[in-house]
């Protein structure tokens, strides 16, 4: 007879998700950054897509916190989560206020950060590790 299984998710797919969402997301940003020359449509692309973005980066400061309470592991993701939601923030500034030369060079810096975290999150064992005194 076979025994019935429960599929509970690994600890840190919420926050993985949400890792996956805001690098997507900024990926589409670029996209229509580089749309932007050749398509007078683009800029609502781009208005829509800063949106989701900023919402992903709240996304993914909610999903540290998450993940680090039950675990009472280093706070240092959420230190991160919350930088970059700084980060976005002066992005969403720098481009209402159409500030080109510093809100095209922080959005690759942003992308570049976000892709670094995803990739460091996919390795084994690396998310939200114990605190050194713990």
């Amino acid at each position: 007879m076979s025994r019935p299984t429960t599929t509970t998710p690994r600890p840190g797919t919420f926050l993985r998700t949400a890792m996956v969402l805001q690098t997507l997301a900024l990926f589409f940003q670029a996209s229509t950054a580089g749309l932007l020359l050749s398509s007078s449509r683009a800029y609502m692309l781009h208005d829509y897509g800063s949106k989701v973005m900023y919402g992903a980066a709240m996304l993914y400061v909610i999903a540290t916190v998450l993940a680090w309470r039950p675990g009472g592991g280093s706070p240092r993701p959420i230190l991160y989560s919350t930088g970059f939601l700084l980060l976005a923030s002066a992005q969403v500034a720098l481009g209402i206020a159409r500030v080109a030369s510093l809100h095209v060079p922080l959005g690759v810096v942003m992308f570049a950060l976000s892709t670094l975290a995803l990739v460091r999150s996919l390795s084994p064992g690396s998310l939200l590790r114990p605190a050194a005194g713990s």
